[in-house]
């Protein structure tokens, strides 16, 4: 298995400096890659640079440039690449009629994170398993910084990133052939319904609470944005203001976060097989279609965005493709079993005879079959069906 590993750096003052202007130069990279394929591209040869052609360049940048001489050869090639990547995505999404959305230049708090490809070329992890308060990761041109290790690496150390969240720098190890830790069979499966009024509800009848982070943050969140309005642009009160408000979502995002993971753990250690909902949560948090107005040219027809926007706002605090992931990656290393079910018509049809109406489900809770009259917690009776195709599915691709 594959697994990145995240701990918090605790740099000197000199550190912080390097590390920031590190960043900066590693930016000013992107950005000058970026404008040379605008403007390759806007000169009358349509002229198409690729990865290689900058990546070629590298050498004589690094000659005349004293600053970017002084990092990693391996890391600015890392940023390039990832620029690359982004070209790549912007032309997939223009051939397939996706909203583009071109690569934007990379302001100063846009550009948090830089990657060593390899450990050992400009990067060095020098993890001691006997006293975790010695490791140390060596960055040329930063030197060696303190890691907070909380927790041992496993595996073959690949790839070393650097991240800057606010104040904060956090080191992201990457590491091959992580060693996978296989729990004991319990002999019990379960279907996961995935909701608003709470996270998760199982087929047993366990309802995992949603605390709804982001509404609860939301007094709070205001006032400091409100706080944000009123500061003048370029000040330092303001980049203050800006510090505050971001720290205020990273704190709903941790939040929110570890919710995922305490409730995933629970579901893995206590069943063999996982049946959830394949969710698309980008398409459902997405904004209602307008409806234009036929006999009103240049007017539109009320489209319920108003409550979709609630429905959407409900749906993310909720934290769905979080656990969904924090879920899948649990289960690898567990040795347990995930299956993803078409989520369609769960809800509205009954878990004992299989008849399916949208009048099964007359309220959020109550669900009340037409036709055999079972009654059941809405969200369990879906869970249950989850279950059931889940389990068909699993056969189906055993057989």
């Amino acid at each position: 298995m594959r697994r990145a590993f995240r701990f918090q750096l605790r740099p000197t003052a000199r550190q912080v400096a390097a590390l920031t202007a590190m960043l900066d130069d590693h930016r000013a990279l992107y950005n000058a890659a970026l404008q040379e394929r605008r403007d390759a591209w806007r000169h009358p040869s349509r002229t198409s640079v690729r990865y290689t052609a900058q990546a070629g360049q590298l050498s004589e940048i690094r000659a005349f440039d004293p600053d970017q001489a002084r990092w990693s050869y391996s890391s600015q090639q890392a940023t390039l690449r990832r620029l690359d990547k982004a070209m790549v995505a912007f032309f997939r999404r223009v051939r397939a009629g996706q909203t583009p959305g071109y690569p934007r230049f990379k302001g100063r708090n846009r550009f948090d994170t830089v990657e060593w490809p390899k450990d050992g070329d400009g990067c060095r992890w020098d993890s001691d398993p006997y006293h975790p308060t010695r490791t140390r990761v060596r960055l040329q041109g930063v030197g060696h910084l303190k890691v907070n290790q909380h927790r041992p690496v496993r595996g073959t150390v690949k790839t070393v990133s650097v991240r800057r969240e606010g104040r904060r720098w956090y080191v992201v190890v990457s590491c091959d052939d992580v060693p996978a830790e296989p729990l004991p069979a319990t002999g019990s499966v379960v279907g996961v319904d995935l909701g608003v009024a709470s996270l998760a509800t199982t087929s047993d009848g366990v309802h995992y609470a949603n605390p709804r982070f982001a509404e609860r943050a939301a007094g709070r969140l205001a006032a400091a944005q409100r706080d944000l309005a009123c500061k003048e642009r370029g000040s330092k009160r303001r980049r203050k203001a800006v510090a505050r408000v971001a720290g205020r979502h990273r704190a709903v995002a941790r939040q929110r976060l570890d919710l995922a993971h305490k409730t995933a753990l629970g579901l893995i250690r206590d069943h063999d097989l996982i049946a959830v909902e394949a969710l698309n949560v980008g398409g459902m948090t997405r904004r209602a279609r307008a409806r234009p107005d036929p006999d009103a040219p240049g007017a539109f027809l009320p489209n319920g965005q108003r409550a979709k926007s609630g429905l959407n706002r409900n749906i993310l605090d909720a934290g769905w493709g979080v656990f969904l992931n924090v879920l899948h990656a649990k289960a690898e290393s567990a040795g347990r079993v995930v299956v993803e079910v078409n989520p369609a018509n769960t809800s509205r049809t009954c878990a004992v005879c299989g008849h399916c109406a949208a009048e099964n489900r007359r309220t959020q809770a109550a669900f009340v079959c037409m036709a055999c009259g079972h009654t059941a917690h809405a969200d369990v009776n879906a869970a249950a069906n989850i279950l059931r195709v889940g389990l068909a599915r699993q056969a189906a691709q055993g057989a």
